[in-house]
């Protein structure tokens, strides 16, 4: 277990075993950031011929490890790059992030990164722990390099309050990233729908125990349920599963709340395809497609130990796309919750069935704005890449998104829903609603506009994370390969923009 704490320390005497300073990229050459300035008067003339010797250019995502000898007390510095804005809290987020990943089997780490505000200390402190996350449960043989017990961020307001909370918050904000990953991270056939919702329970119940714990209260739909609630979308999904299907209910509700914010994330525990299988490679990774279930949950959970002053009511529908007998097959019309018919013409586009129950419940409970997360469309992994979401919606939201989004170090993009989507997605001649029509173009923006047939009207957005959700490649900044969390601190960070423009 890794304990962070801050100091005012100075980091050339430090008794840690290593030493990470931020070097910056400029014109006339690398430097060590302010933050690591005791460093660079302890080596004096020689620091310059030193990074150079070294390869030290400060670019963003270098990492270069460099014993010492009398310069500094610590026996290993390591220099991560910060690009050519210190001050960047993107910047310096990755840069801790790498930093973790560089520093094995030292039992004590300081960090000397730009942390003079309480924006940069929560920074420095959820990118060393994202950059850190392994995911190691079904490994036989454990990895023998060690996590350190005990990590300083060395800044100069240690001692103030808000830089203590801002170490809270981001200690609350790693762990709710820390849970999703790890339920991304779990085989399919150990993460059913039914075994999702254990999950669930049991994150809420470890949130919610002891004395000044938050009031989150939960309820899980079983099958029986959701069938007479008239959940026909999620329902249509699940009859091809031996594992039922579930639907996951968080309510967060501080008495001091000045918004309702209501969450909708999609639960694919597994996606097959259905009877419109999918290609055989194209099912490696998809025991990710319940990340958008995963975020909602671990947000909730973050904006109630953060104790954020809003009404959140989050809803997780969780079902398996598989095939059997009983799977929906296309051609099929299904009722959803609100009375919509829709017409069936492929199966592999299920996650809009189980968000446009959920939204439909959503809108019930009268919330502010609604917001759904889904790993929803290739389309949109198509058009931007595996580190940047798409967002769509109300013209008031969609911005507020973006701001989260930047804030939170996580890139989104806004895409459009054209006019002629409408007419697209009612074009089915037996039901209200064509679930899928099969023209290549544009499939991602018809999604969202056969979500926004579900949202009543409300102030919504919609953040589509396809291919976000999963690191297929090496790790960079502070995400690693496999489960990213992607999409967690945006949520919690617009919940945080939410209160206070209310407030």
């Amino acid at each position: 277990m890794t304990t962070y704490s801050l100091r005012t320390a100075n980091p050339a005497k430090t008794r840690a075993d290593a030493v990470v300073v931020g070097v910056v990229a400029g014109d006339k050459g690398p430097r060590l950031c302010e933050a690591a300035d005791e460093v660079s008067k302890a080596y004096g003339r020689r620091l310059r011929p030193f990074l150079s010797t070294m390869g030290v250019t400060g670019k963003a995502g270098e990492a270069v490890k460099a014993p010492t000898r009398d310069e500094v007390n610590a026996p290993l510095l390591v220099f991560v790059g910060l690009g050519e804005d210190p001050a960047d809290p993107v910047a310096v987020r990755r840069a801790a992030g790498v930093a973790a990943r560089s520093v094995s089997n030292a039992a004590s780490v300081a960090l000397a990164l730009p942390s003079e505000t309480p924006e940069l200390i929560e920074a420095v402190v959820e990118g060393h722990r994202l950059g850190g996350y392994t995911f190691t449960a079904y490994k036989s043989k454990q990895s023998e390099a060690t996590e350190p017990t005990d990590v300083v961020v060395l800044s100069p307001v240690a001692r103030r309050a808000e830089a203590v909370a801002a170490l809270e918050r981001a200690e609350i904000l790693a762990d709710a990233v820390v849970l999703c990953r790890d339920w991304v991270n779990t085989p399919p056939k150990d993460c059913t729908p039914p075994l999702l919702a254990d999950l669930v329970a049991a994150a809420h119940r470890a949130v919610t125990k002891g004395r000044g714990a938050p009031k989150v209260t939960l309820e899980v739909f079983d099958h029986e349920r959701l069938a007479e609630m008239g959940c026909g979308g999620i329902l249509s999904v699940g009859s091809s599963s031996e594992s039922p299907s579930r639907l996951a209910k968080l309510t967060w509700a501080p008495k001091d709340a000045v918004a309702h914010l209501a969450l909708v994330g999609k639960g694919v525990t597994f996606d097959s395809g259905g009877l419109t299988i999918k290609p055989s490679s194209s099912m490696v990774n998809m025991k990710g497609d319940m990340a958008g279930a995963a975020s909602v949950v671990a947000a909730t959970l973050a904006i109630a130990r953060l104790g954020l002053p809003i009404r959140v009511t989050a809803f997780a529908p969780m079902a398996e796309n598989m095939v059997s007998a009983t799977s929906t097959r296309p051609g099929d019309v299904i009722t959803m919750h609100n009375g919509t018919t829709v017409e069936i013409a492929n199966t592999d586009a299920e996650g809009r069935m189980l968000l446009g129950d959920a939204l439909s419940l959503a809108v019930e409970e009268k919330p502010d704005v609604v917001l759904d997360i889904a790993t929803l469309t290739g389309h949109m992994q198509l058009a931007l890449g595996d580190k940047v979401g798409a967002v769509m919606g109300t013209d008031d939201q969609v911005p507020a998104v973006l701001a989260a989004g930047a804030a939170a170090g996580e890139q989104h993009w806004r895409m459009p829903i054209p006019e002629e989507m409408t007419e697209r997605i009612h074009s089915s001649k037996i039901a209200d609603l064509l679930q899928h029509d099969w023209v290549r173009w544009g499939g991602g923006l018809y999604a969202s506009a056969f979500l926004r047939e579900f949202t009543d009207g409300l102030p919504w957005a919609h953040l589509d994370i396809a291919g976000k959700e999963m690191n297929t490649g090496s790790p960079y900044g502070h995400v690693p390969s496999g489960a990213t969390g992607f999409g967690v601190t945006t949520l919690v960070e617009f919940a945080r923009a939410l209160a206070a423009d209310a407030g």
